[in-house]
């Protein structure tokens, strides 16, 4: 039986909450904090997903909260699944299809998640990266506590985050606030792995051979994970020493799958398969739900949670109930896509609880290895002849049989009848939400950069797109 904990909610006042020169409130005693914690490239390979990275205080929070093993994120690449969260709209709605550093942006920073919030009173807070701007300022949080070195680069380290975040609570603000505490782990370079770290590993991802030099690459993927635990775990102590967490909706993401060979910018699940875990008040305690959901499902999930009506532009469906305790599921099918990374690789994909069609557009038919960071891995697979591997233009893949999505079923006759209506899935979806990529191969925004995808590394010099 699913545990529900039912706490009664701190309200200002004990009323409402009136938002400065709007007009508008929260609902009477629904005053609501929002923490959002969010990691870099770390998949779900994290405890309590993954046993051989040790992360107890992420492992922690899912005890206290609901656990999403079916969470699936809007793109693999890092601005594009961001931008998807908070905006509640796939990629190429909001206008992020690459990555903000490189020169993409969204369509309307009006229509973030913690900016629409602001209308009912919401102080919007930043205490590390955000990544959907090249510029955080531009994008309207009352305060920017984040950090900036003497060379202006701004520093997104656990060890560097979670004491902002920490300070920022511990000052014991009585504004309702979406406090944003965004940590660059696991993202590489990583810290040299313990020999503990190094013990742990008793197996490498899929789709990876176990290999010295890939293990000792995952353990090293292990070490960075420790220090994201370590923020998160901070941050977590602070909410609860000040009382917070007794009126505080936790929202822990990582943004899409870890930087591996074929992981991060594939469309398979070991590249939009991310961790999701929530905790709040009157939510289920301690469940974990196989409930199929996509990133976008996560802003309608807590304007229902808030009781705040919710904008025109969502696109994604409320999960509310099952941060109840239910099972029901809510979509019978979540979208992925991938347009812009370091280079240009457009790919769309459908998956249904038992199938998954990804389709490649465009003639390129060979990896592109720059949209794969460098690494020990990497290595691996391009010294044995990665770069001359032959890439399908379709792939439909049955996930019951076939979870580690290696066996295309694309050319079974047995499986016609499942392609076309996969295909069929994907293009009404396309249509519906006017993918630019229907009308030919997509241009980047003027200004941007990417790399020439015949090379060999997101690191070499870049040309405007």
């Amino acid at each position: 039986m699913v545990q529900v904990r039912r706490r009664t909610l701190l309200a200002s006042g004990g009323g409402a909450f009136v938002a400065k020169g709007y007009g508008q409130s929260l609902p009477k005693g629904r005053w609501t904090n929002i923490l959002y914690l969010h990691s870099h490239d770390s998949g779900r390979a994290l405890e309590p997903y993954d046993s051989a990275v040790s992360t107890p205080e992420i492992a922690y929070l899912a005890r206290e909260g609901v656990t999403f093993r079916q969470a699936f994120s809007a793109a693999p690449v890092c601005s594009p699944s961001r931008a998807a969260l908070l905006t509640g709209q796939s990629p190429h709605c909001s206008g992020m299809m690459g990555l903000a550093h490189r020169g993409f942006r969204l369509n309307d920073p009006r229509q973030l998640l913690f900016r629409d919030l602001q209308k009912f009173g919401y102080q919007a807070v930043l205490t590390g990266m955000q990544h959907v701007a090249a510029d955080p300022d531009t994008l309207g949080y009352d305060r920017n506590l984040a950090y900036r070195d003497e060379s202006g680069k701004w520093r997104a380290e656990a060890s560097v985050v979670a004491p902002i975040a920490e300070r920022f609570l511990d000052s014991r603000p009585r504004q309702p606030f979406f406090l944003d505490v965004g940590f660059f782990e696991t993202h590489r370079e990583y810290p040299d792995p313990t020999p503990a770290d190094l013990e742990r590993v008793q197996s490498v991802p899929r789709p990876l051979p176990d290999t010295p030099e890939i293990r000792h690459d995952f353990a090293a993927f292990g070490a960075s994970a420790r220090q994201l635990d370590a923020g998160v775990g901070r941050v977590l102590r602070a909410l609860s020493r000040n009382g917070y967490d007794r009126n505080t909706l936790v929202i822990f993401v990582t943004d899409h799958g870890i930087a591996f060979p074929g992981m991060k910018c594939n469309l398979t699940d070991d590249g939009i398969g991310t961790a999701l875990i929530m905790r709040g008040p009157g939510l289920a305690v301690g469940h974990q739900s196989d409930v199929m959901v996509s990133q976008i499902d996560v802003f309608p999930t807590v304007y229902d949670y808030l009781g705040i009506p919710r904008p025109s532009w969502l696109a994604g469906q409320s999960f509310l109930p099952v941060l109840q305790g239910s099972q029901v599921e809510i979509r019978d099918a979540v979208y992925a896509e991938m347009t812009y990374h370091a280079s240009y690789e457009p790919m769309r994909a459908v998956r249904t609880q038992r199938w998954k069609y990804i389709r490649r557009f465009g003639s390129r038919r060979q990896p592109v290895l720059p949209n794969c960071d460098d690494s020990p891995s990497k290595s691996v697979w391009v010294g044995a002849g990665w770069p001359d591997h032959r890439l399908p233009e379709e792939a439909l893949y049955d996930l019951t049989f076939d979870p580690a999505e290696t066996g295309n079923l694309c050319h079974d006759p047995q499986y016609g009848d499942v392609l076309r209506e996969m295909r069929k899935r994907l293009r009404r979806w396309m249509q519906e939400t006017q993918d630019p990529l229907l009308k030919g191969p997509v241009t980047a925004p003027v200004g941007a950069v990417v790399n020439p995808p015949d090379g060999q590394s997101p690191s070499e010099p870049t040309v405007p797109a």
